[in-house]
């Protein structure tokens, strides 16, 4: 006679672009995989009472809670999944911590290296389990290529080169939303895109230890977001703008532990670039790109190929029995998408909790990320190269 799975009770904190992402995840996962445990969607908190009523029926929530803290001190949550602006994940893990319940995370952690660190903390003295969602890490042409650089294939890593593009703030009319107020967002493309490829960096290659950062803003002041809403005519919004204080694109050059050098670029000012995370390693026997928008395809280059077909080819990653998460999906060839990686990250949180074990990605990683955005700020600030301190557990 099978055993009977238990239930976890989830709470969600934030119902929008995330909220949508996140929720989609935690519905499907029991459909599709077999997790250990089986989450049960028990609320969804938002401050709009309207708005997240919707959203607690629309995305499959059996209720709703308008204050986070009420969402937290309930009996029957015990894994808490913060997908708010980044202004408040650190109360919101604080207190989830403090409660002896699980956290997982939006990324950046925090909107600063303090902030951060004393979320560790926290979920440190509780001896609870914390996660962080760095999703891409979960594509499985991203698991293929970290199998193959762990196999050696690649041979000694030498190259690091990531890009993540977007162009959805290159109209100057476009309002000041949170994400380019540096008290809430903390940083803009620096901790919004970058971070995505400090992780993937850091999973792939090694340790960041040292950077020489660069930082720009192009655009200083926009429309005010509360002019729009009033329903201001154009001209007269306009006139009603905010300072934006933070970066419109980030880049740095960086020196990893093991003697690799890399790039790291992140921009909202890429017109035609709409989610171009791509990245390239170069290695003594061979190179391996990967770009988001392309998610279901790795290419690969092999010295060591015979010479007559020497050239880059391109791996479809997709088939069952040889590339991760597959096999809960589709026949070869079915490609997976965007929400997938979501989905494969709570599938891996659920199993870590089930084998009480510390799920990974996780706050240490989220930590270790912040030192390294912190480092390329105080870089771009100071113009001169700065070291990043490495956390111990990521010590070889």
């Amino acid at each position: 006679m099978a055993q009977e799975v238990r239930e976890i009770g989830v709470g969600l904190v934030g119902y929008a672009f995330m909220g949508k992402a996140h929720s989609q995840a935690w519905r499907n996962v029991k459909y599709f995989f077999s997790p250990p445990l089986i989450p049960r969607m028990v609320a969804i908190c938002g401050r709009t009472k309207e708005a997240v009523e919707q959203a607690a029926k629309q995305f499959g929530w059996e209720g709703y809670e308008t204050d986070w803290k009420q969402l937290v001190r309930r009996d029957d949550i015990e894994l808490v999944d913060i997908v708010t602006p980044n202004d408040s994940h650190h109360p919101i893990a604080i207190e989830v911590a403090n409660a002896k319940k699980h956290v997982f995370c939006e990324k950046p952690l925090a909107r600063n290296l303090q902030e951060a660190e004393e979320m560790l903390k926290a979920v440190e003295q509780a001896g609870v389990k914390h996660a962080i969602c760095f999703n891409y890490r979960r594509a499985p042409a991203v698991q293929l290529a970290k199998k193959l650089i762990s196999q050696g294939r690649l041979g000694q890593i030498y190259h690091f080169r990531g890009t993540y593009l977007q162009d959805w703030i290159v109209d100057p009319s476009f309002p000041l939303v949170w994400r380019l107020q540096k008290n809430i967002a903390g940083s803009g493309a620096l901790g919004d895109l970058a971070a995505h490829v400090i992780d993937l960096a850091r999973f792939l290659v090694g340790e960041i230890v040292e950077v020489s950062g660069l930082l720009e803003t192009f655009i200083k002041e926009r429309p005010l977001l509360a002019a729009r809403a009033e329903g201001l005519a154009a001209e007269a919004a306009a006139e009603q703008r905010g300072t934006v204080d933070v970066d419109d694109c980030s880049l740095a050059l960086v020196r990893f532990d093991n003697g690799a050098v890399g790039y790291i670029e992140a921009t909202r000012f890429a017109p035609g670039r709409k989610n171009y995370n791509r990245f390239e390693i170069n290695g003594s026997n061979g190179s391996l790109i990967f770009n988001l928008e392309r998610m279901n395809e790795l290419e690969l280059y092999l010295r060591d190929d015979p010479p007559d077909i020497h050239g880059f080819r391109t791996i479809m990653v997709t088939e069952p029995e040889h590339h991760a998460y597959i096999k809960a999906w589709w026949p070869p060839g079915h490609i997976i998408g965007y929400e997938h990686t979501f989905t494969h990250t709570v599938y891996d949180l659920l199993c870590a909790i089930a084998e009480d074990r510390l799920p990974e990605p996780n706050f240490y990683d989220g930590v270790q990320c912040q030192r390294v955005l912190d480092a390329i700020e105080r870089s771009a600030n100071e113009r001169a190269w700065v070291k990043v301190e490495i956390l111990p557990e990521f010590k070889k």
